[in-house]
């Protein structure tokens, strides 16, 4: 079933394991709780998945938590590219799936306090988790994220905090490298069975690249209270603020070898910007029948304005360009679990319904030095999902047990277009519907209480998104702004083997391997001028591993790693916008290896009962090689960066203030964050930002 691994750097990292076991226990475990696999509470430990949680120290503690790529490094399988390009968000994908976006999260499904992130089409925004007011954030990757929907990559779920049991306030304030500014503003009591969390944060940022300066507003406020005994509601409302965010565009390999600091061609000339706000509204509500039988349902609505400024089409009459969506959209699900014991053997099941729905406005047209000119496409895209699915474990014997699942999705996308029908620009109206029956199979082997391992299939699907069907070409193989209904859905076959081992209560190591075999993946055919049109490839494959493990290695000295590799590369020959891309050819976007590893020292031993003291941590980042084109022809080095972190709590009654200092990239090393896959004008390049520091401070206070 696996293709070969090349073995050197496994052996490296395999290293981890002995380094892991040969130090003694402590007393605190490290078996943190998640939903995310089985759609209720279990440890992890015990999850047939690979599955992560990051919590709310190490988000803290990661940097200004404006980016996900501060806390989520240390996730094996999981690459976040940061661009440092605001306008376009960061690049995110999981085992390979959601490297083509040019904007944006696809292939992967976010879930923010149980509510969708993600549109029915499978697009998403990074900076729609609020990290100031989050908890703890899970990853879940492999067979089982099959069971979750339009997606091929995996779950990335994050969960607000929960109320504080009296009135407090919290301040957050960080200033750093390049005009880095962020303030944070918290509220949170409980009042009876209500508690309340309201959050509001700010950021503005100059920007290391020329056109890249942003600002930031964001809220985030939970209420949740119990109507009685056995029904609980959460209710959810965020806003995202995004007044300016300047695009610094890519860079060629002779612009970023001159100064990597420059923008892209066009960039300052033509303004090229974007500006988001984001409205949600959501509702979710568990009504326990009894104490192994509960509903839960949730509903949600949000708008999402988005204004973007482009440099145009390129040439002799080179000029600006705009595109303008209004979207609005909304979903509902419910779900039922159940605890019980079906002819003596103890199964955990969850069956349930989701739809979502969205609808855009898509205007587009011509711009002179910033400001729009002329209109020239105008409809009205909409897409939407229906779906039921049901999955369930059992424990079959007292060392097996069994998951399975199934999932059935119905995906439909249509496009009105009310431009003036010419011979040069002809209706661009369409429909498509996609459906797909998406199962789950895995077994567990719990050979000791401190050793899993498990093995699972799955299959997955995933369809285009309305950006990505917003181009393409026409006759002439001139890119044109219709709706491109051509494009199929890809399908997915999942296969996973992985263990799980705690030598002692203060050690654990997750490994995987696994093989995806995809067919009509959605790829990039051309990008350039803020328009990027996709195509159908006819196969693909992608065979890697992942280890991750931590442990603490002196009551005072503790240790985290994870490493990853993945070879994902076209199985077929085939031809794309008159290029031939012969089978073999790695897909770009995709890093071919990663490692992260974070020794801290803590003032205050592991377990003690005070949080107070001097924490400090030396990080190592490291990525391996980035192609930037189907044809590899285009690429970037692998590189690897050191950073520094200290923090110093103290108390102050029942309140704390912490301070926070990084140093990230000590070596200064220069590099390539990301790249911008296939793009026509050579304008390949994001750099990485060099050596670059932080200070913060964190104030909580009671009332």
């Amino acid at each position: 079933m696996f293709t070969k691994f090349k073995p050197t750097r496994l052996v490296h990292a395999l290293t981890l394991l002995g380094m892991i076991s040969a130090f003694p226990a402590a007393a605190q475990s490290l078996q943190e709780v998640v939903v995310s696999a089985s759609r209720s509470e279990q440890k992890s430990f015990d999850a047939p998945a690979s599955v992560q949680s990051v919590a709310r120290d190490t988000i803290q503690s990661s940097g200004p938590q404006v980016n996900l790529s501060e806390s989520l490094t240390r996730v094996p399988g999981l690459t976040i590219l940061d661009r440092q390009n605001y306008a376009q968000d960061l690049q995110v994908s999981i085992r390979g799936f959601g490297a083509r976006s040019a904007f944006g999260i696809r292939g992967i499904r976010l879930l923010i306090d149980g509510i969708p992130a993600t549109t029915p089409d499978g697009q998403g925004q990074g900076s729609s988790i609020s990290l100031t007011s989050t908890d703890h954030i899970e990853v879940l990757r492999g067979p089982l994220a099959q069971l979750y929907g339009n997606s091929s990559g995996g779950v990335i779920q994050a969960f607000s905090k929960a109320a504080p049991k009296e009135a407090e306030v919290g301040y957050q304030y960080y200033v750093g490298s390049y005009g880095l500014h962020r303030a944070d503003y918290q509220f949170g009591d409980t009042v009876g069975t209500v508690g309340i969390l309201a959050d509001y944060s700010t950021m503005t940022l100059d920007g290391y690249r020329a056109n890249s300066f942003t600002e930031r507003k964001q809220f985030n406020g939970k209420l949740g209270f119990d109507l009685n005994d056995q029904l609980h509601v959460n209710m959810v409302f965020n806003q995202f603020d995004m007044p300016l965010a300047r695009d610094p565009l890519g860079l060629t390999r002779k612009q970023l070898n001159a100064d990597p600091s420059q923008a892209g061609n066009g960039a300052s000339t033509y303004s090229v910007r974007k500006t988001v706000l984001q409205n949600q509204l959501g509702s979710s509500a568990t009504y326990t029948l009894d104490k192994d039988r509960s509903f839960t349902g949730r509903a949600y609505y949000g708008t999402r304005d988005n204004l973007q400024f482009q440099v145009g089409t390129p040439g002799p009459n080179a000029g600006g360009a705009w595109t303008g969506l209004n979207r609005a959209y909304y979903g509902l699900g419910l779900q039922y679990n159940e605890q019980a014991v079906w002819s003596g053997t103890p199964v955990n099941w969850a069956a349930g319904y989701e739809f979502d729905r969205s609808r855009e406005f898509r205007q587009s047209g011509s711009a002179a030095l910033g400001q729009k000119t002329k209109t020239t496409r105008s409809e009205d895209n909409q897409a939407e999902n229906s779906d039921l699915f049901v999955q369930g474990s059992a424990l079959v014997s007292d060392q097996i047990s069994v998951s399975t699942g199934l999932r059935y999705s119905t995906v439909r996308f249509a496009s009105d277009d009310y431009y003036p029908v010419s011979a040069t620009d002809p209706n661009g109206s369409g429909n498509v519907s996609y459906q797909a029956t998406n199962p789950v199979l895995g077994v567990t082997w719990h050979a000791t209480d401190d050793l899993n391992l498990y093995a699972n299939y799955g299959k997955g699907f995933e369809t285009p998104t309305l950006a990505e069907m917003a181009y393409k070409f026409d006759s002439t193989n001139a890119l044109v702004g219709q709706f491109n209904t051509a494009l199929n859905a890809s399908s997915s076959q999942h296969y996973e083997l992985g263990t799980k081992w705690a030598p002692n209560p203060r050690s654990r190591v997750d490994f995987a391997i696994y093989q995806i075999d995809t067919v009509d993946e959605i790829v990039v055919a051309s990008s350039g001028s803020g328009k990027t049109v996709y195509k159908n490839a006819p196969s693909t494959t992608r065979t890697g591993w992942e280890l991750s493990g931590s442990t603490q290695l002196t009551p005072h000295v503790s240790l985290t790693a994870s490493a990853s590799m993945i070879e994902a590369k076209y199985a077929q020959t085939y031809s794309s916008n008159g290029t031939t891309i012969t089978a073999g050819s790695k897909l770009p976007g995709i890093p071919q290896s990663s490692v992260f590893s974070e020794l801290a020292w803590t003032s205050e031993a592991a377990g003690a009962a005070s949080r107070n003291g001097l924490r400090l941590g030396l990080e190592m980042v490291q990525a391996g090689r980035l192609y930037a084109n189907d044809t590899n022809t285009e690429s970037a080095d692998g590189h690897t960066v050191f950073n520094l972190s200290a923090s110093q709590r103290w108390s102050l009654g029942k309140g704390a203030l912490t301070a926070y200092a990084r140093v990230n990239n000590v070596g200064d090393e220069r590099y390539v964050g990301s790249v911008i896959v296939n793009q026509s004008a050579l304008q390949f390049y994001e750099p990485g930002l060099p050596q670059n520091w932080t200070l913060g401070l964190s104030l909580n206070l009671p009332l």
